[in-house]
């Protein structure tokens, strides 16, 4: 997989993506959000999905910490559950490391999102702290930034 910069028709088709059930919380209404510091995530040319680091990947409550890259990521619907997630996001750790150059990575993970815990889980992340925001619960995930053997 690889990530390059976001075009408009990239925001474009994510603001047409609708999530089922809880993960409706991940539609994103409004393409223009999609802005700095946001980027594309793609496999064979097509958009699989798409992420954000720094202030965009934070939750109101989430304080910035020194040497740390937050980083977020939303997967397209129809690529959720089919056995591609630890590579969809080994693949934008990696574009985030060499790009911003962090000490460690910070994830913010809705608790109840199974899912994305379990794939930061399996990719080295340990749960560090929870924060309660209005969105929900959110689980604080953290890990080195250094390459993994």
């Amino acid at each position: 997989m690889q990530v390059r910069p976001l075009s408009g028709a990239d925001a474009a088709q994510i603001a047409a993506w609708r999530y089922r059930g809880r993960y409706s919380t991940y539609d994103v209404d409004d393409p223009s959000i999609l802005a700095p510091d946001h980027w594309a995530v793609t496999d064979a040319e097509e958009l699989v999905g798409y992420c954000c680091v720094g202030a965009p990947a934070r939750v109101p409550g989430a304080v910035e910490q020194p040497g740390t890259l937050d980083v977020g990521y939303g997967m397209a619907p129809d690529r959720m559950g089919g056995g591609t997630g630890a590579r969809f996001v080994a693949a934008i750790l990696e574009f985030a490391r060499g790009r911003y150059e962090p000490r460690r990575f910070r994830l913010l993970i809705l608790d109840w999102n199974v899912r994305s815990r379990s794939v930061a889980a399996r990719l080295g992340f340990a749960v560090e702290s929870v924060l309660r925001s209005d969105e929900g619960l959110f689980v604080a995930m953290v890990r080195s930034a250094e390459p993994r053997a």
